[in-house]
């Protein structure tokens, strides 16, 4: 018997969905920051066993819309709903609530299995914990529970062994050795966002998008092009810094990061170029991979 299902994990913000849904798959797919909003995409994660596939899906945290690029991650989130064999809500020690209401009826009233896990207990105490424990049951009562640490691993493999329990039988959706339905260049876009996350404050972070142009892989060594796209001159000379520095600590930091996830040398050229209200026009939306 073969048992193959998509798990959908949501929750509000820096929940801590990106570190659970590495640890599952064994491998960095989603990049994780302190930052709020840093995961702005649907990734999928597969994790194959012998008897079965596990396609995890990291969605962006919940928040209410402010601009396009929000609605359009939001979109992201609608759509976890809709597929989901088995539905991962994440929440903090202290949270209260979710922020959107009609996201929260849909987990209450979803018809496939939701697992309530409180992450983060590493951070409260006994006390604490069951407060909270007792008011999450309460809030949503279809859900079994589940106190965790995704960062220090507590818990992880007993909601991993779980969800296997509770996939439906089916064949694999995807081939046994694929890893994630991103291409390449995603991953390359992602990991230097995130070291732009890392080093850059206020707006800046938000107001970036990456775009690979060249991607040539060889024996020994990847040959890759990347812009950084960003809404305003002043935010382009932010980015590059005082004689190209601060761009060149994003540079060498990325480049790290790809050598280890490639398992190949890189050579990594950045460029740093304007693209007026990216966030609010629908058609560069579109291009970056949003609005699909």
């Amino acid at each position: 018997m073969h048992k193959a299902g998509f798990v959908n994990i949501i929750g509000n913000p820096n929940v801590g969905k990106s570190t659970l849904m590495n640890a599952f798959v064994g491998e960095k797919l989603s990049i994780i920051t302190s930052k709020a909003q840093t995961t702005r995409h649907r990734i999928l994660g597969i994790v194959n066993g012998e008897d079965f596939q596990m396609v995890l899906s990291d969605t962006p945290g919940i928040i209410k819309p402010a601009y396009e690029l929000q609605e359009s991650m939001m979109d992201f989130v609608k759509s976890a709903f809709e597929d989901a064999d088995v539905l991962i809500y994440m929440v903090e020690i202290g949270e209260k609530e979710l922020k959107d209401e009609a996201f929260f009826k849909k987990i209450t009233s979803s018809k496939v299995p939701v697992l309530l896990l409180l992450n983060k207990i590493d951070k409260s105490n006994q006390e604490q914990l069951e407060e909270q424990a007792a008011l999450w049951q309460s809030k949503v009562p279809n859900a079994e529970f589940f106190p965790i640490s995704a960062l220090e691993g507590f818990n992880v493999k007993e909601v991993f062994n779980r969800i296997i329990e509770l996939l439906p039988e089916s064949p694999p959706f995807y081939p046994k050795d694929q890893l994630t339905d991103k291409p390449e260049r995603f991953f390359v876009n992602e990991t230097i966002r995130e070291k732009i996350l890392m080093h850059y404050k206020k707006e800046i972070p938000y107001a970036v998008e990456i775009v690979t142009e060249e991607f040539f892989e060889e024996e020994n060594i990847i040959r890759i092009r990347s812009i950084i796209m960003v809404e305003r001159n002043s935010q382009k000379g932010i980015i590059i810094g005082h004689k190209g520095s601060a761009l060149k600590r994003v540079g060498v930091e990325a480049r790290k990061d790809l050598e280890k996830f490639f398992g190949k040398q890189i050579h990594l050229e950045l460029y740093v170029k304007v693209n007026k209200n990216w966030r609010s026009n629908q058609n560069q939306l579109k291009r970056f991979g949003y609005n699909q």
